[in-house]
């Protein structure tokens, strides 16, 4: 599906002015409750995708998922057999040309700036800044971004590097961002945001909290199992930066399977 604006039914209760939970699963899985509504970002909940082995303790999504939030088609934030394990009968939103990956019929295809209405949520795709093909030699496949939209509004910022319309998301009003802060190897390639680069990236967005993610989760097997690259420090150095670059946002850094409530 192709349209700017698609509403889903979504048969789950549609309560508002409840806390909003966000927990980090690890690297970018973050399962946010608002709204009545259940949904997750990049689930990636497998010991080993591809060639990376997760270092973080095992992931496991208990309660039924309403919608899944697929930011690119790189394996390590689309995995069709972690969207498997996953309980419910989720939405599967993606960038378009990104479906074919998808072992589900329930998948909306979305370009940046579409909306798709999830129960009572908005969620409308951002730009990002970075190469989304699914594979190395490929056709060139779009990322995104994501602002959510209930009782509060997160921005899940996908992978990405730094853009100038970053502040036009940040003037539409963001309560929690949810930002890239390091990568799997032992380098960062151009697209990514790095601890020093996501700092720099809360003045043009201006949320009000900072929770970093896409760090300290997966590792490349032939690193060795004691060799854990892109740890915590990736998440404190980020903190670091963030107090100097823009005092004003709360960072909260969350372990894999933290919570934060609202």
């Amino acid at each position: 599906m192709h349209d700017s604006e698609v509403a889903m039914d979504i048969t789950r209760p549609r309560e508002r002015g409840g806390p909003v939970r966000l927990t980090y699963v690890g690297h970018s899985t973050v399962v946010v409750e608002m709204s009545g509504i259940r949904l997750v970002t990049d689930p990636i909940l497998r010991p080993r995708v591809a060639h990376l082995r997760r270092t973080a303790p095992a992931a496991t999504v208990t309660a039924p998922i309403d919608c899944v939030l697929v930011s690119h088609a790189h394996m390590d934030h689309l995995d069709p057999r972690s969207i498997a394990l996953l309980p419910g009968d989720p939405v599967i939103v993606v960038p378009r040309g990104a479906a074919r990956h998808v072992r589900n019929r329930r998948v909306i295809e979305v370009a940046e700036g579409n909306q798709v209405e999830i129960g009572a949520l908005t969620v409308q795709a951002t730009h990002a800044e970075h190469d989304g093909r699914r594979y190395a030699v490929g056709p060139s496949r779009p990322s995104l971004g994501f602002r959510i939209v209930g009782d509060r509004s997160i921005y899940f910022a996908g992978d990405t590097g730094l853009f100038a319309g970053m502040a036009d998301i940040g003037r539409s009003g963001i309560d929690v961002a949810l930002l890239p802060v390091a990568g799997w190897g032992s380098r960062l390639p151009p697209g990514h945001l790095g601890p020093h680069t996501a700092a720099r990236a809360l003045q043009p967005l201006a949320p009000r909290v900072a929770v970093p993610i896409h760090w300290g989760t997966l590792s490349p097997i032939a690193a060795g199992r004691k060799r854990r690259r892109n740890g915590r420090s990736a998440a404190e150095a980020f903190a670091t930066h963030a107090a100097a670059a823009a005092p004003q946002v709360s960072v909260v850094v969350l372990p894999p399977g933290g919570t934060l409530e609202l």
